[in-house]
Order: structure tokens, then C-alpha cells, then sequence
């Protein structure tokens, strides 16, 4: 009799959470063709109080679909007016976008949830202060005065305190772009933004900031086999703007910051032959740009 019991309950567990799962799945579906419709409104509408009204429903939206269960493992494949990207180690991940205002300029968005398995949902609204940000490079933060991105990469560093360096594109103004490696690290659990990891002749920085005219594309890339934060290096196209950063642009040499023990040392004008990928030995960096760029926004570099 009891081993009848157990067949039984061997066969019907299974099904019974399967079929509670299936729902779940259905209403995730749902909520993600509401949020490909929404995206796609907040990106392309031509009139601005639309393109805000749309990202208002998106986050309320996001929100709610975040809340249901299983929500950390879907993908949200058709999504693809935002970088939705995950920590290698399946801590957490970031939604990140942006919504470009009647000016030209960018307002940027995000939420970082945190993987809880069964548990409640854990989220942490990103929310961008970069206006009233005088000197991010020299700033740390909270999720509430974020100096916002579209991020495109999430790259671990084992430390005594643990951290994640992110790659973001930063769309600025009518002309320049920005470029941004921030430091994403967790206190008491909640995050913080911004380490002094990153180190030059000048000092330590927080955050590196880069800016470049909006009519040209830069390179901002991670070589894991060599722990290296390879870019362009940018520079005025006449020495009489040197000034003005949305003149810059890539002058064919190159700069990184390499990992050396939990910290990034900066290294000027590098030879790429040194530091070539394996699986990529002939860098195109228009080509990186352009697939970095796809991260954010079609268009913008």
C-alpha cells in the first residue's frame, strides 16, 4: 500500500507543479508582447509626450511582470528596445534603456533585479541623476542617483570585496556621446555605484567617462583572455579643440585598462598585436562599436 502511495505521489507532484508553471509561462508571454509594443513606442514615436506616456506603461509593465514567479529565467528574447543583460555568475541582472528627449538629449532607465529563486521579487529602480552628477568619475552612488546607461556587458571581478565592472553607452546631446565603465558593487546587499578601482597618472577614478562627437563611433571592449578594457583612444580633431570633447574622435592608436590585483591600471597607446583576441585576431573596431552600439540604440555608437 505504501509503495502504491509513493508511485502515486511520484507521478502527480510532478504534474501538478508543471501545470502551475505552464500558467505562469503564458501570462510571461503576454506581458512581454505588452512590453515589445510599449518599447517600440518609447523608441519611435516622433512626438515626445508619446514616447514618455510609453515608457511611463513600460516600467509599470516591467514591474509587474518581474513579480511573477519564474520571472529571473525568461528571457524576454522579443524585447529588444532595451539591454536586458545577466552577471556571468546568475546573481542578478540589469534592464537598462533609454528615451530620447524633444532636445536631442537622453534620459536613461533601468532596474537591477536580484536572482531570489522562489522568493519574492527583489528589484533595485535605477534611477538617473545624471544632470545634477558634476564629476562622475570622481562620485559614488546608489541605485537612486544613478549616472545613467545602456549597459551592453557585465564583467566580474573576484576581490576581497567583490565587484562588477559594466560597459554602457551613454547617448549625451545633439553632439557627443558618451561611453561609460561604471563599478557595480553590493552593501548590505543593496547596490552601490562607482568604486576607485581605476587608476592613472592623475589618480584613482570612480567610473570612467568617455566623450566623443555623436558623429562617430567608438570602441569600448573586454579581451577576457588578457583581463583588458581595450577603446579607442579619442583626441580633437585640431589641437584648438581640445576643450571640446564633441569634437573628439578615435585617432587609430589605443589605450586599456588591464586587471591587476582587483585593480585596473591604465595603459596608453597599446599595441592591438599585444593584445589580441584569439577568437577575434583581426579587430575591426568600427565593427566592435557597431555591435556595442546594437546594445543600445540602432544608429548611435
Amino acid at each position: 500500500m505504501i509503495k502504491r502511495l509513493l508511485i502515486c505521489f511520484l507521478i502527480f507532484v510532478p504534474a501538478l507543479i508543471q501545470a502551475q508553471v505552464r500558467p505562469q509561462k503564458s501570462m510571461l508571454t503576454v506581458y512581454q508582447d505588452s512590453l515589445k509594443h510599449l518599447g517600440y513606442k518609447m523608441i519611435n514615436n516622433e512626438e515626445d509626450v508619446e514616447r514618455k506616456s510609453a515608457n511611463y506603461d513600460f516600467i509599470k509593465t516591467l514591474t509587474a511582470t518581474l513579480k511573477l514567479p519564474g520571472s529571473f529565467g525568461f528571457k524576454f528574447d522579443s524585447v529588444k528596445t532595451v539591454s536586458i543583460i545577466t552577471s556571468p555568475d546568475d546573481r542578478f541582472r540589469i534592464f537598462s534603456w533609454h528615451v530620447m528627449n524633444q532636445d536631442g538629449s537622453y534620459r536613461f532607465y533601468g532596474t537591477i533585479q536580484i536572482n531570489t529563486g522562489t522568493a519574492p521579487l527583489e528589484m533595485y529602480p535605477l534611477a538617473d541623476y545624471s544632470p545634477f552628477i558634476a564629476n562622475p568619475q570622481d562620485t559614488v552612488t546608489d541605485n537612486t542617483h544613478w549616472y545613467g546607461a545602456q549597459y551592453y556587458q557585465i564583467i566580474p571581478v573576484n576581490a576581497a570585496n567583490p565587484y562588477y565592472v559594466l560597459l554602457g553607452w551613454k547617448g549625451n546631446t545633439v553632439k557627443s556621446t558618451k561611453k561609460v565603465i561604471e563599478v557595480l558593487s553590493f552593501k548590505n546587499g543593496k547596490p552601490v555605484l562607482g568604486l576607485p578601482v581605476f587608476t592613472d597618472k592623475l589618480g584613482s577614478k570612480n567610473r570612467v567617462v568617455f566623450e566623443y562627437s555623436r558623429q562617430v563611433s567608438m570602441m569600448l571592449k573586454y579581451l577576457p583572455e588578457q583581463h583588458t578594457i581595450i577603446f579607442d583612444h579619442l583626441s580633437p580633431p585640431d589641437k584648438r579643440f581640445k576643450d571640446k570633447p564633441d569634437t573628439f574622435g578615435p585617432d587609430l592608436s589605443y589605450d586599456n585598462y588591464r586587471l591587476q590585483n582587483a585593480v585596473w591600471i591604465f595603459q596608453e597607446n597599446i599595441d592591438l598585436r599585444n593584445v589580441a583576441d584569439p577568437n577575434d585576431v583581426d579587430i575591426d573596431p568600427k565593427k566592435q562599436a557597431r555591435q556595442d552600439g546594437a546594445a543600445a540604440r540602432a544608429g548611435h555608437n
